[in-house]
């Protein structure tokens, strides 16, 4: 079996996965970060070789869909011209990695970063593949509701710690003793069993009673957490929202104008770095409080063969008739891919229309089943349990 044809794990540039509209390729930038070239000339590869959608992940990555078998290749080779492209598919694979787009030039981050890619392309860890790591060593953390196992975080007075996900408290260290802590952290995780049992993340390996040894654990209380970002201006630059995660690759192109960078998140959000002015673009989100924002929707049919249903125009159509306060997934199928964790509000494609789920994932019991899309648009109050 091609490595295009298996499911159930993240895919890569060099690992990719079969989709309704062709090959999925996964870039995932170093440090989070892609200068202007390379905004470029991924613009113009997603063009040349893919169908000209870019996706925008909840993993701070971007993806190229639409390419054929014969078009990979070439395509890797462009990736490799652009300095994005990993040495094997194992080492992509582990190089799994959320970095806080709030950096400035004069810290730490992109240093740690670095470090941190540099140490996991050496090590021989067999992670689960959605197993990753962030580093959100600002004086506030924006990060803590994004998916990591290891986080690399800061204190209130500033220090750095390293913490295992689903602990309240991280363990204190010095600059050198970073990366190693966090790799030790991982290695911990292996030895112990959190691979097994169908858990493959940290925080449930420690729900389900694993024990820090005494040299990993530590007692010191991370940074408070920054409200969610929005877009808008930062010191930093521009942050915009890409409506449903997916903008065409004339509207990437458009971000290198001027030679700025972009700094990725796993929010649907890019920061176009030191721009002053909002980008505008098609499928662009910059006003703070679009409806757009409140809705997490996967590429749905026809895009992808295991979605039901078409996820946006559902999502799109729900975005201005849901409250102020309210989250909503849409999703093709059981598994989730947009979005792992719980929303206010889910709703689940199957055979015979929608799931709903209240407060919870994909994989929760439903309140309601087989409920039809257009009656959704017509009556949202469905959605909060109106009837």
């Amino acid at each position: 079996m091609s490595a295009s044809a298996i499911k159930g794990w993240c895919p890569g540039a060099l690992r990719p996965m079969q989709s309704g509209d062709g090959l999925v390729i996964r870039v995932r930038p170093f440090g989070g970060r892609l200068d202007a070239t390379q905004v470029t000339g991924l613009a113009e590869l997603a063009e040349r070789f893919g169908n000209g959608l870019v996706d925008v992940t909840s993993r701070a990555n971007l993806q190229i869909r639409g390419v054929s078998e014969q078009g990979h290749q070439p395509l890797l080779d462009g990736l490799a011209q652009l300095a994005l492209l990993d040495p094997d598919a194992d080492i992509e694979a582990r190089r799994n990695i959320l970095v806080t787009p709030f950096w400035n030039p004069d810290d730490e981050t992109q240093a740690l970063a670095a470090e941190l890619e540099e140490a996991l392309a050496e090590s021989a860890l067999e992670l689960p593949t959605k197993f990753g790591f962030s580093i959100d060593d600002g004086k506030s953390r924006v990060l803590a509701g994004d998916s990591a196992d290891v986080r690399i975080e800061r204190d209130r007075a500033g220090h750095l710690l390293v913490r295992a996900d689903g602990l309240r408290l991280g363990r204190t260290v010095g600059r050198g003793e970073a990366v190693s802590t966090a790799l030790a952290l991982a290695n911990w995780f292996i030895a112990s069993g959190g691979v097994k049992g169908g858990r493959g993340r940290m925080a449930a390996h420690i729900a389900a009673g694993a024990a820090l040894p005494e040299t990993l654990s530590g007692e010191t209380e991370p940074a408070p957490v920054m409200a969610a970002s929005r877009p808008g201006h930062y010191p930093q630059g521009a942050m915009v929202g890409v409506a449903f995660g997916q903008m065409l690759h004339t509207t990437l192109l458009q971000f290198a104008g001027c030679g700025h960078a972009l700094r990725m998140t796993p929010w649907r959000m890019v920061l176009s770095e030191g721009k002053r002015a909002m980008p505008s673009g098609a499928g662009l989100i910059t006003e703070p409080y679009d409806p757009a924002l409140r809705v997490i929707a996967c590429s749905g049919a026809p895009r992808c063969r295991e979605a039901h249903a078409d996820t946006r125009a559902l999502a799109a159509a729900l975005a201005p008739r849901i409250a102020l306060d309210t989250r909503l997934h849409v999703s093709g199928c059981a598994k989730g891919c947009a979005r792992s964790g719980a929303s206010a509000v889910t709703l689940v494609a199957t055979s015979t229309g929608f799931d709903l789920v209240r407060d919870g994932s994909t994989r929760d019991e439903p309140v309601l089943r087989g409920l039809n899309g257009a009656d959704i648009v017509s009556d949202p109050s469905i959605l909060v349990g109106g009837h």
